[in-house]
């Protein structure tokens, strides 16, 4: 979760005046973007805490979802890939802040390491339920972006950029090698592409295979310069790349032909047929799931620019605190579950069952409506605490350990 720091003085008044939210070193349309997809990102979390049909089926399962469900789903999938691009594009950023190749190196491969031993500790035992089991997830995606970038950074951003189209558009070639025909390599294949078993057995589990979130990353510092040009090239950019990348997802996806490795079919209805169309794969994130998101997202960084003044510091609220908002709201939304079961009667031995027995029953939960009504009650109750921390943050710069936060 690199820093989108860069001199850019105008960016630091807002609507004429200054605004304590920013400050000269940030661009704010990038602390926009990525505060909506943390708040979009709580909305899954909530589903996956309070709605149970989370533990009986997948909401992309054409066979059991329904529309709603369908579409809370798919608005989420643009959070992770946008958070690891624009995680790229900070570290480009923050390297030529610091102007210094080396310590840029050392910076990456440092906030590397602290986001995989982060999901591995202190976000594993959430998604597992206290079991003990590790699922690697959406930091160690991130984190081996940000190892990665920590050698590439010593290459021009250009080549970067050339690595990361590469592996995004090249990876899905890869589709056909699995875990189970690798044998003893066959778990370090899970870390790199295939979700399945971590190596030597230890307990848990790859939900994001590396590789593809390298791409991402690699993408987002290749695309780090455009940050340095002004918001009306750079504006223009992301038009272009946008709806390039979502003409490009339709006609793919349309063709069959390749990106995902699971085609789209026609379904009982026009309705279901656009879901099935929609339908791309997140786990590894394929070409398609990347270029529909990854093209919304470009679209939507110039109108958060011009978001109002509410919304945009808002936003920007959530995304000056990313990790502290992660690990908070899943503590908070995990507890709340917990503490809604035990007032319908269950026990804490009954949650430990569901951790070894695939989940909760049918009936527990408070159902998808359940889900949105906590996802706003916990984002409102954050929000003055992100604050707080967003400000601890901006006066407490001697502080060098609040950039791991």
């Amino acid at each position: 979760m690199a820093t989108g720091a860069v001199s850019r003085p105008r960016q630091a008044r807002i609507g004429g005046t200054q605004n304590p939210l920013y400050d000269e070193h940030r661009l704010p349309e990038i602390d926009r973007l990525r505060g909506l997809v943390m708040v979009l990102m709580a909305l899954d979390h909530m589903r996956d805490f309070f709605d149970a049909d989370v533990m009986r089926f997948s909401p992309t399962d054409l066979d059991h979802t329904y529309p709603f469900l369908f579409f809370t789903r798919f608005i989420t999938h643009f959070c992770a890939p946008t958070f690891t691009v624009l995680a790229g594009v900070g570290a480009c950023l923050y390297g030529v802040k610091v102007k210094d190749p080396a310590a840029l190196s050392k910076f990456l491969a440092a906030r590397g390491l602290w986001l995989i031993f982060l999901d591995a500790v202190v976000v594993s035992p959430i998604w597992s339920m206290g079991s003990g089991r590790i699922e690697l997830g959406t930091l160690w995606a991130i984190g081996c972006g940000l190892l990665a970038l920590s050698a590439l950074s010593r290459l021009s951003t250009r080549t970067v950029l050339v690595i990361g189209v590469s592996i995004i558009f090249g990876h899905n070639l890869l589709d056909g090698v699995h875990a189970a025909d690798l044998g003893a390599f066959g778990p370090w294949w899970n870390l790199l592409h295939e979700p399945g078993k971590l190596p030597f057995d230890t307990p848990g589990g790859v939900i994001y295979p590396a590789l593809p979130w390298i791409g991402v990353a690699t993408l987002g510092y290749g695309i780090g310069p455009l940050f340095l040009e002004p918001a009306e090239l750079r504006d223009r950019a992301l038009y272009v790349a946008g709806g390039v990348g979502l003409a490009l997802f339709v006609a793919l996806r349309f063709s069959n032909l390749y990106g995902d490795p699971h085609p789209w079919s026609v379904q009982r209805d026009s309705l279901f047929t656009l879901l099935s169309f929609l339908n791309v794969t997140k786990y590894p994130p394929s070409l398609l799931y990347l270029l529909v998101t990854l093209g919304g997202a470009a679209l939507t960084l110039p109108a958060l620019a011009r978001a109002g003044k509410r919304i945009g510091e808002a936003l920007t609220v959530f995304g000056r605190t990313p990790l502290f908002f992660y690990v908070l709201h899943l503590y908070v939304g995990a507890f709340a579950a917990l503490a809604l079961s035990l007032a319908r009667g269950y026990s804490l031995e009954d949650v430990a069952a569901w951790a070894k027995g695939g989940g909760p029953p049918p009936e527990f939960g408070a159902g998808l409506a359940g889900a949105y009504v906590a996802w706003i009650l916990i984002v409102l109750a954050l929000y003055p605490l992100c604050r707080w921390f967003a400000q601890v943050k901006r006066r407490r710069r001697d502080l060098w350990w609040l950039t791991y936060l």
